[in-house]
């Protein structure tokens, strides 16, 4: 497989794990196109040892904690790199939980994306997993047509001490309920009973009210196309619950930023 095909099948998952770290679709993918640039220019930048996979969130990584796009998405990935160096963009727990729970890596993998020891990357899973756990508990509404997933879902939120307000199995009584009880949190599937949409259902939600949302899918690939606009946070089925835990905490830690950063200018 030549480096140009490994690097196409690795990318939607790199994606995937840029959205969930900046929270921001844009970001997410404006950090992924510095780390192709980078790398079509100088193919030795991507280091195999560990594979082509935890190579390319290895070097992911070092453009993250180079480059300043998060404040201004709009930056061009490699202008004037060395000017914008910042310490510390994200904390080091968070990536390690991520690429622990959402990616699946080993801790020898995490090891070596985040250059670090195994002993630090533990460290870093521990203090992400009592920094969530402090998280504040909210309402959550689920919209799954699958009953056992369903069911696996609402007993995985109750359990990270949250309250499930309802479980929707169309679009219909997505909506339905979402007006009625206004969630802190969604957890969506994609395609629905009936066959419509829980993304849809999600988007006319999101017109009305602001909420964080996670979308699980058994084909998280084909929703992150560059198309139009996509799942910021989205996790593959069969799911790991400590993946949703990790993904969710992430998605409500986006939103409680986002209103206190608003509280604070008004």
């Amino acid at each position: 497989m030549s480096r140009s095909q490994l690097v196409a099948e690795h990318l939607p998952l790199l994606r995937r794990y840029a959205r969930a770290l900046t929270g921001n679709q844009a970001s997410g993918d404006a950090y992924v196109g510095a780390m192709l640039e980078a790398l079509l220019q100088d193919q030795s930048l991507l280091d195999e040892q560990h594979g082509a996979r935890a190579g390319l969130f290895r070097l992911f990584t070092q453009i993250w904690n180079s480059v300043a796009l998060n404040d201004n998405p709009d930056v061009a990935p490699l202008q004037a790199a060395s000017e914008k160096r910042i310490s510390n963009i994200t904390p080091l727990p968070r990536q390690a939980f991520l690429l622990l729970s959402l990616e699946g890596f080993s801790e020898e993998e995490v090891a070596f994306v985040l250059d670090a020891d195994v002993a630090e990357v533990r460290t870093l899973a521990d203090t992400a997993g009592r920094e969530m756990a402090a998280e504040i508990a909210t309402d959550v509404l689920i919209i799954e047509d699958e009953t056992f997933i369903a069911m696996d879902l609402e007993s995985l939120v109750k359990n990270l001490g949250h309250n499930v307000i309802g479980v929707a199995r169309t679009h219909a009584d997505a909506v339905a309920l979402a007006k009625n009880k206004k969630p802190g949190l969604i957890l969506a599937d994609i395609q629905l009973a009936d066959g419509s949409s829980g993304l849809d259902a999600v988007n006319e939600l999101l017109r009305i009210f602001e909420v964080p949302v996670v979308f699980i899918t058994a084909y998280p690939e084909r929703f992150l196309t560059g198309e139009r606009p996509e799942p910021a946070f989205l996790i593959s089925k069969p799911f790991q619950p400590a993946m949703v835990s990790a993904v969710a905490s992430q998605a409500l830690f986006f939103q409680r930023n986002s209103k206190n950063k608003t509280a604070k200018a008004s």
